[in-house]
């Protein structure tokens, strides 16, 4: 007898600007997977393989000045790289996937922050195939200036959180317009509220997936 088929993982995504508490409610639907018993795998971009985790290193920290295509092509490798070694197998095994930014991260920081253009960004990853949509995305938002008031209590800043606030309002409104075009797969979450609120919202967004879910 042939052995069964999988059936195919869900691919969550964590989006939003610095400050929004992306790690916290990382954890939390961390915690709520854990207990539907379903099987994830948790990765983060830029990173999530070692070659990723060098160019996150390279792009967050690199001395001097890189300009706007390179970080974009970085970006961009990176994601290659995790899709084919970590996202795309995981997915088949049927194991789940969260993930700490995705796509919509580059089409807000390289598309609208540093204004290299939405369908640049777009095109730049239809040419390297990636093509994955994922299943839901949360979109933690607030005003950027709150956000940004609680980095600076984090320590120091790294290369791209050192920009300006032209910069994180270009890349808000990408993510509200991403969310806009694309109910159907993001939901923003007030990350302004308290953090029991957001999880209640958090919860409550993932609810319909977990309802469709195995334990794999």
């Amino acid at each position: 007898m042939s052995e069964a088929v999988p059936m195919r993982g869900k691919f969550i995504t964590l989006e939003g600007l610095e400050g929004v508490g992306k790690t916290t409610n990382r954890a939390y639907v961390e915690s709520l997977l854990d207990a539907a018993g379903i099987a994830f795998v948790g990765t983060r971009e830029p990173g999530g393989t070692p070659l990723g985790e060098s160019i996150r290193n390279l792009v967050l920290h690199a001395g001097g000045n890189m300009s706007d295509e390179t970080e974009l092509l970085l970006m961009a490798a990176s994601r290659v790289e995790h899709v084919a070694q970590v996202i795309e197998p995981a997915l088949q095994r049927g194991k789940w996937v969260l993930c700490d930014r995705f796509l919509d991260a580059s089409i807000a920081y390289q598309g609208a922050g540093r204004q290299l253009g939405v369908d640049r960004v777009v095109q730049v990853h239809e040419l390297m195939g990636v093509s994955i949509e994922p299943d839901l995305t949360l979109l933690l938002d607030m005003p950027v200036e709150a956000g940004l008031a609680r980095m600076a209590a984090r320590g120091k800043p790294d290369r791209i959180e050192q920009e300006g606030l032209g910069f994180f309002e270009r890349a808000r409104q990408a993510y509200l317009l991403r969310a806009e075009a694309s109910p159907h797969r993001v939901t923003v979450i007030d990350a302004a509220q308290t953090l029991e609120q957001v999880k209640s919202d958090v919860e409550a967004a993932l609810q319909p997936l977990l309802m469709t879910g195995d334990a794999n």
